[in-house]
């Protein structure tokens, strides 16, 4: 694992090295325009709410969410999360072509709640941390001090039908190793476990209620539209066992995960890799609906 330029190894950041880290950062793209802009016209028991705003730029930053203006109590609750890594980019485009053009189709079979993208910050600055240097995906907890997490996790719990399902969309990227260990290592003074990127889509499981068979149905429904990573030399993935084709696990709520969110039965992180020669904006997008339907329809077989 590489040094990094802020900090000095083996010791933690101070408020100091953290500013210097913020001061370092630069918008990239627009949330406004490439998300605000694009949340789409929905049917007519459906609607867009604002659900909190962040701290940092309140107008700049609104978080919303899609949801039924009555939820029909007979039917699952599904929840789709995207941009909870803001850095990762089909999480957050993916959770909103599903909605543009499959939610219409499947309305009348689950409760929809999708928040497309959690950390707009980390959206616009192409991050995985928010502004704080915190990763909100380590977060989701009481008291966190991450709004981002603080904020999602509101909104779900004011929710009153139990969550069956969430999918929590993801992407695992050449830069995990390039930037964002090495900076984690920096932050807290420590050295980094190393690991390849896998080539290729994968799931994180919940560790507590891995459900194999609703995991597989999600990577066979993706297996047509991009290919599947492999185990490396040692059967793991990332450095965790591989459970079956593509799937590994995460003890999911000890690790303040947002898969760790909600107690829904069928839970599972999408990992789309979009620095693969064979990929594209277009297919890690359609990987990621494509999970959201192997899900829906595995859960209402």
């Amino acid at each position: 694992m590489q040094d990094y330029p802020i900090g000095t190894p083996g010791t933690p950041w101070s408020e100091a090295e953290k500013k210097q880290w913020l001061n370092a950062q630069t918008v990239k793209r627009s949330y406004k325009e490439e998300v605000i802009d694009r949340l789409p016209a929905l049917p007519d028991n459906y609607e867009i709410s604002q659900y909190g705003a962040l701290p940092y730029d309140e107008s700049r930053y609104p978080l919303f969410v899609i949801k039924p203006k009555s939820f029909v109590t007979s039917l699952p609750t599904v929840l789709v999360t995207g941009g909870v890594h803001g850095y990762e980019t089909s999480g957050v485009q993916g959770a909103l072509k599903f909605v543009s053009q499959h939610l219409a189709a499947w309305q009348h079979k689950c409760n929809f709640v999708v928040a497309p993208c959690v950390s707009p910050w980390g959206y616009e600055t192409i991050n995985r941390w928010d502004p704080l240097a915190i990763d909100p995906n380590r977060s989701f907890r009481e008291n966190s001090p991450a709004p981002e997490s603080a904020m999602l996790k509101a909104m779900v719990d004011a929710i009153e039908e139990p969550i069956h399902m969430h999918i929590d969309l993801h992407e695992t990227t050449d830069t995990d190793n390039s930037e964002f260990r090495p900076a984690l290592g920096a932050r807290d003074g420590i050295t980094q476990d190393v690991w390849d990127i896998p080539d290729g889509f994968y799931l994180v499981a919940d560790s507590g209620k891995v459900e194999l068979d609703f995991q597989k149905a999600i990577i066979e429904k993706v297996r047509a539209v991009t290919h599947i990573a492999p185990a490396d030399e040692n059967d793991k993935i990332i450095g965790a066992d591989v459970l079956s084709d593509g799937v590994i696990s995460y003890d999911k709520k000890s690790l303040f995960l947002c898969g760790g969110l909600t107690d829904a039965p069928y839970v599972t992180t999408t990992e789309v890799y979009p620095d693969s020669p064979s990929a594209s904006d277009e297919i890690c997008n359609d990987a990621q609906v494509a999970a959201i339907i192997g899900g829906l329809e595995y859960i209402l077989a």
